[in-house]
Protein backbone atom coordinates (compact mmCIF):
# COMPACT_ATOMS: atom_id res chain seq x y z
CA UNK A 1 0.00 0.00 0.00
CA UNK A 2 2.96 2.13 1.20
CA UNK A 3 4.32 1.52 -2.69
CA UNK A 4 1.30 2.31 -4.33
CA UNK A 5 0.93 5.81 -2.57
CA UNK A 6 4.85 6.64 -3.34
CA UNK A 7 3.65 5.77 -7.22
CA UNK A 8 0.29 7.99 -7.03
CA UNK A 9 1.99 11.43 -5.25
CA UNK A 10 5.12 11.03 -7.69
CA UNK A 11 2.81 11.34 -10.48
CA UNK A 12 0.67 13.87 -8.69
CA UNK A 13 3.66 16.05 -8.38
CA UNK A 14 4.81 15.46 -11.78
CA UNK A 15 1.72 16.92 -13.11
CA UNK A 16 2.16 20.17 -10.84
CA UNK A 17 5.70 20.50 -12.06
CA UNK A 18 4.45 20.63 -15.49
CA UNK A 19 2.05 23.92 -14.81
CA UNK A 20 4.88 25.93 -13.44
CA UNK A 21 7.96 25.55 -16.52
CA UNK A 22 7.69 29.02 -17.98
CA UNK A 23 10.71 30.12 -19.08
CA UNK A 24 10.98 33.51 -19.04
CA UNK A 25 14.63 34.34 -19.89
CA UNK A 26 15.98 34.21 -23.20
CA UNK A 27 19.14 32.61 -22.47
CA UNK A 28 17.16 29.39 -21.28
CA UNK A 29 15.98 26.30 -23.34
CA UNK A 30 13.62 24.17 -20.74
CA UNK A 31 11.77 20.86 -22.08
CA UNK A 32 10.59 17.88 -20.23
CA UNK A 33 8.53 14.47 -20.70
CA UNK A 34 6.31 12.47 -18.70
CA UNK A 35 6.45 8.94 -19.33
CA UNK A 36 3.78 6.59 -18.14
CA UNK A 37 4.78 2.85 -19.23
CA UNK A 38 2.23 0.14 -18.58
CA UNK A 39 2.87 -3.99 -19.06
CA UNK A 40 0.15 -6.12 -18.43
CA UNK A 41 -0.87 -10.29 -18.72
CA UNK A 42 -3.93 -11.78 -17.69
CA UNK A 43 -4.97 -15.50 -18.30
CA UNK A 44 -8.30 -17.24 -17.10
CA UNK A 45 -8.04 -21.23 -17.49
CA UNK A 46 -4.95 -21.12 -19.98
CA UNK A 47 -3.90 -24.67 -20.32
CA UNK A 48 -0.64 -23.39 -21.64
CA UNK A 49 -0.21 -21.91 -17.80
CA UNK A 50 0.74 -18.45 -17.07
CA UNK A 51 -0.11 -15.66 -13.99
CA UNK A 52 -1.52 -12.71 -14.06
CA UNK A 53 0.97 -9.70 -13.30
CA UNK A 54 1.07 -5.89 -14.45
CA UNK A 55 3.69 -3.97 -14.04
CA UNK A 56 3.86 -0.10 -14.46
CA UNK A 57 6.92 2.65 -14.58
CA UNK A 58 6.45 6.57 -14.55
CA UNK A 59 9.20 8.66 -15.46
CA UNK A 60 10.03 12.19 -15.46
CA UNK A 61 12.88 13.96 -17.52
CA UNK A 62 13.57 17.25 -17.35
CA UNK A 63 16.44 19.70 -19.56
CA UNK A 64 16.97 23.32 -18.59
CA UNK A 65 19.92 24.34 -20.50
CA UNK A 66 21.81 27.92 -20.43
CA UNK A 67 23.85 29.37 -23.36
CA UNK A 68 25.37 32.74 -23.15
CA UNK A 69 28.61 33.86 -24.96
CA UNK A 70 31.19 31.44 -24.28
CA UNK A 71 29.35 30.02 -21.29
CA UNK A 72 26.72 26.66 -21.66
CA UNK A 73 25.39 25.10 -18.43
CA UNK A 74 23.36 21.64 -19.14
CA UNK A 75 21.60 20.62 -16.54
CA UNK A 76 19.00 17.43 -16.47
CA UNK A 77 16.66 15.62 -13.89
CA UNK A 78 15.65 12.50 -14.11
CA UNK A 79 13.49 10.66 -11.81
CA UNK A 80 11.59 7.49 -12.22
CA UNK A 81 9.71 4.59 -10.23
CA UNK A 82 8.20 1.68 -10.93
CA UNK A 83 6.09 -1.55 -9.54
CA UNK A 84 5.46 -5.05 -10.57
CA UNK A 85 2.54 -7.12 -9.29
CA UNK A 86 2.37 -10.86 -9.97
CA UNK A 87 -0.69 -13.01 -8.51
CA UNK A 88 0.05 -14.39 -5.03
CA UNK A 89 3.10 -12.72 -4.89
CA UNK A 90 4.15 -9.35 -2.86
CA UNK A 91 4.30 -6.07 -5.07
CA UNK A 92 7.79 -5.46 -5.89
CA UNK A 93 9.87 -2.47 -6.32
CA UNK A 94 11.11 -2.42 -10.03
CA UNK A 95 12.93 0.82 -10.65
CA UNK A 96 13.41 4.27 -8.37
CA UNK A 97 15.82 6.83 -9.14
CA UNK A 98 16.42 10.42 -8.36
CA UNK A 99 19.21 11.81 -10.44
CA UNK A 100 20.35 15.51 -11.33
CA UNK A 101 22.94 16.27 -14.00
CA UNK A 102 24.76 19.54 -13.73
CA UNK A 103 27.21 20.37 -16.49
CA UNK A 104 29.10 23.96 -16.97
CA UNK A 105 30.92 25.15 -19.63
CA UNK A 106 33.76 27.77 -21.05
CA UNK A 107 34.76 28.03 -24.11
CA UNK A 108 38.65 27.42 -24.72
CA UNK A 109 39.00 26.59 -28.35
CA UNK A 110 36.77 25.34 -31.25
CA UNK A 111 34.51 22.30 -29.72
CA UNK A 112 36.73 22.51 -26.83
CA UNK A 113 35.00 23.87 -23.05
CA UNK A 114 36.61 24.32 -19.61
CA UNK A 115 34.44 22.21 -17.49
CA UNK A 116 33.21 21.84 -14.15
CA UNK A 117 30.13 19.07 -13.39
CA UNK A 118 28.06 17.64 -10.52
CA UNK A 119 26.16 14.53 -10.26
CA UNK A 120 24.15 13.48 -7.53
CA UNK A 121 22.16 9.91 -7.38
CA UNK A 122 19.74 8.89 -4.74
CA UNK A 123 16.20 6.50 -4.29
CA UNK A 124 12.83 7.44 -3.32
CA UNK A 125 11.74 4.31 -1.64
CA UNK A 126 12.62 0.92 0.07
CA UNK A 127 15.35 -1.79 -1.28
CA UNK A 128 15.61 -5.22 -0.13
CA UNK A 129 18.14 -8.12 -0.97
CA UNK A 130 17.54 -9.27 -4.32
CA UNK A 131 18.36 -12.81 -2.87
CA UNK A 132 15.95 -12.97 0.49
CA UNK A 133 13.29 -10.14 -0.92
CA UNK A 134 12.85 -9.59 2.77
CA UNK A 135 16.33 -8.01 3.84
CA UNK A 136 15.91 -4.17 3.31
CA UNK A 137 19.44 -2.63 1.93
CA UNK A 138 18.65 0.70 1.28
CA UNK A 139 16.01 3.38 1.64
CA UNK A 140 15.20 7.25 0.33
CA UNK A 141 18.72 9.01 0.66
CA UNK A 142 20.53 6.15 1.67
CA UNK A 143 22.85 5.52 -0.37
CA UNK A 144 23.67 8.83 -1.95
CA UNK A 145 26.27 9.56 -4.32
CA UNK A 146 27.86 12.87 -5.62
CA UNK A 147 30.25 13.25 -8.17
CA UNK A 148 32.24 16.71 -8.81
CA UNK A 149 35.07 17.69 -10.33
CA UNK A 150 36.63 19.99 -12.87
CA UNK A 151 37.82 18.78 -16.21
CA UNK A 152 37.77 19.48 -20.10
CA UNK A 153 34.21 19.34 -22.17
CA UNK A 154 34.20 18.10 -25.63
CA UNK A 155 31.07 19.36 -27.29
CA UNK A 156 29.53 18.68 -30.83
CA UNK A 157 26.58 19.61 -29.79
CA UNK A 158 23.66 19.56 -27.01
CA UNK A 159 23.32 15.57 -28.41
CA UNK A 160 27.14 14.75 -28.92
CA UNK A 161 29.09 15.66 -25.97
CA UNK A 162 32.17 14.06 -23.62
CA UNK A 163 33.27 15.37 -20.33
CA UNK A 164 36.76 14.27 -18.97
CA UNK A 165 37.63 15.13 -15.39
CA UNK A 166 40.60 13.72 -13.79
CA UNK A 167 40.22 15.20 -10.78
CA UNK A 168 36.85 13.78 -9.56
CA UNK A 169 35.35 13.69 -5.89
CA UNK A 170 33.08 11.18 -5.17
CA UNK A 171 31.23 10.50 -1.88
CA UNK A 172 28.92 8.32 -0.47
CA UNK A 173 25.72 8.84 2.16
CA UNK A 174 24.78 5.68 4.07
CA UNK A 175 22.27 5.56 7.12
CA UNK A 176 24.39 3.85 9.98
CA UNK A 177 21.98 1.17 10.70
CA UNK A 178 23.30 -0.08 7.12
CA UNK A 179 26.48 -0.18 8.65
CA UNK A 180 26.76 -1.58 11.87
CA UNK A 181 27.28 -5.20 10.75
CA UNK A 182 28.88 -4.61 7.82
CA UNK A 183 29.86 -2.41 5.09
CA UNK A 184 27.23 -1.14 2.51
CA UNK A 185 27.72 0.37 -1.04
CA UNK A 186 31.34 0.65 0.02
CA UNK A 187 31.13 2.56 3.18
CA UNK A 188 33.14 0.51 6.16
CA UNK A 189 31.53 -0.74 8.92
CA UNK A 190 30.35 1.53 11.61
CA UNK A 191 30.91 4.68 9.00
CA UNK A 192 28.07 6.78 7.26
CA UNK A 193 30.06 7.96 4.64
CA UNK A 194 33.11 7.13 2.00
CA UNK A 195 35.17 9.46 0.25
CA UNK A 196 37.07 8.82 -3.13
CA UNK A 197 38.93 10.76 -5.57
CA UNK A 198 39.24 9.67 -9.02
CA UNK A 199 38.97 10.01 -12.46
CA UNK A 200 35.38 10.16 -14.50
CA UNK A 201 34.62 10.43 -18.42
CA UNK A 202 31.06 11.16 -19.08
CA UNK A 203 29.38 10.32 -22.57
CA UNK A 204 25.91 11.64 -24.31
CA UNK A 205 24.86 11.06 -27.37
CA UNK A 206 21.18 11.36 -29.03
CA UNK A 207 20.19 10.31 -32.22
CA UNK A 208 17.48 9.89 -34.76
CA UNK A 209 17.82 6.33 -35.92
CA UNK A 210 14.73 6.75 -38.11
CA UNK A 211 11.26 8.36 -38.54
CA UNK A 212 9.97 8.68 -35.07
CA UNK A 213 12.83 6.72 -33.55
CA UNK A 214 15.44 8.44 -31.02
CA UNK A 215 18.24 6.83 -29.85
CA UNK A 216 19.60 8.38 -26.23
CA UNK A 217 22.71 6.87 -24.94
CA UNK A 218 24.18 7.54 -21.33
CA UNK A 219 27.87 6.65 -20.47
CA UNK A 220 30.01 6.89 -17.70
CA UNK A 221 33.61 5.75 -16.19
CA UNK A 222 35.24 6.43 -13.07
CA UNK A 223 38.39 5.13 -11.87
CA UNK A 224 39.20 5.54 -7.94
CA UNK A 225 42.86 6.43 -7.12
CA UNK A 226 42.86 5.66 -3.82
CA UNK A 227 41.67 1.78 -4.02
CA UNK A 228 41.72 -0.35 -6.68
CA UNK A 229 41.85 2.14 -9.84
CA UNK A 230 41.73 -0.76 -12.03
CA UNK A 231 38.37 -1.82 -11.28
CA UNK A 232 36.55 0.82 -13.25
CA UNK A 233 33.16 1.54 -12.52
CA UNK A 234 30.50 1.53 -15.26
CA UNK A 235 26.90 2.69 -16.02
CA UNK A 236 25.72 2.58 -19.44
CA UNK A 237 21.97 4.06 -20.10
CA UNK A 238 20.03 3.05 -23.73
CA UNK A 239 16.36 4.53 -24.01
CA UNK A 240 15.04 4.06 -27.50
CA UNK A 241 11.42 5.89 -28.54
CA UNK A 242 9.12 4.48 -31.49
CA UNK A 243 6.67 7.17 -31.35
CA UNK A 244 3.23 6.28 -32.59
CA UNK A 245 1.86 9.71 -31.94
CA UNK A 246 1.95 13.02 -30.12
CA UNK A 247 1.08 10.90 -27.08
CA UNK A 248 1.43 7.36 -27.31
CA UNK A 249 4.83 5.10 -28.12
CA UNK A 250 6.84 2.25 -27.48
CA UNK A 251 9.41 2.51 -25.11
CA UNK A 252 12.86 0.55 -24.40
CA UNK A 253 15.27 1.25 -21.69
CA UNK A 254 18.53 -0.61 -21.03
CA UNK A 255 20.49 -0.01 -17.68
CA UNK A 256 23.25 -1.70 -17.17
CA UNK A 257 26.33 -0.90 -14.21
CA UNK A 258 29.24 -2.45 -12.64
CA UNK A 259 30.14 -1.09 -9.37
CA UNK A 260 32.14 -3.66 -6.92
CA UNK A 261 31.52 -1.70 -4.10
CA UNK A 262 27.91 -2.74 -4.78
CA UNK A 263 27.70 -6.38 -6.38
CA UNK A 264 30.51 -7.92 -7.44
CA UNK A 265 29.28 -7.71 -11.13
CA UNK A 266 27.26 -6.39 -13.67
CA UNK A 267 23.81 -5.59 -12.79
CA UNK A 268 21.20 -4.91 -15.73
CA UNK A 269 17.64 -3.93 -15.92
CA UNK A 270 15.60 -3.81 -19.15
CA UNK A 271 12.33 -2.12 -19.64
CA UNK A 272 9.81 -2.25 -22.58
CA UNK A 273 6.06 -1.50 -22.95
CA UNK A 274 3.51 0.70 -24.20
CA UNK A 275 3.97 4.69 -22.73
CA UNK A 276 1.94 7.72 -22.71
CA UNK A 277 4.04 10.26 -22.90
CA UNK A 278 3.30 14.19 -22.46
CA UNK A 279 5.76 17.02 -23.29
CA UNK A 280 6.52 20.38 -21.95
Amino acid sequence: MKRLFLLILFVSTVSIAQETTIDTTKHWTRKGVFTFLANQSSFSNWQAGGQNNFAGNVGFNYDFNYKNGDWNWDNKWIVSYGLTKIKGADTQKTDDRIELNSLLGKKASGEWFYSAFFNFKTQMDTGLDPATQTVKISHFFSPAFFQFGPGMLWKKSDNLKVNIAPATSKLILVHDHFTEFGSSFGVEQGETTRYELGAAVNGYYKFKLMENVSVENILNFYSNYLEDPQNVDIDYQLNILMKINKFLSTNFAFQTIYDDNAFRGFQTKQIIGLGVNYGF
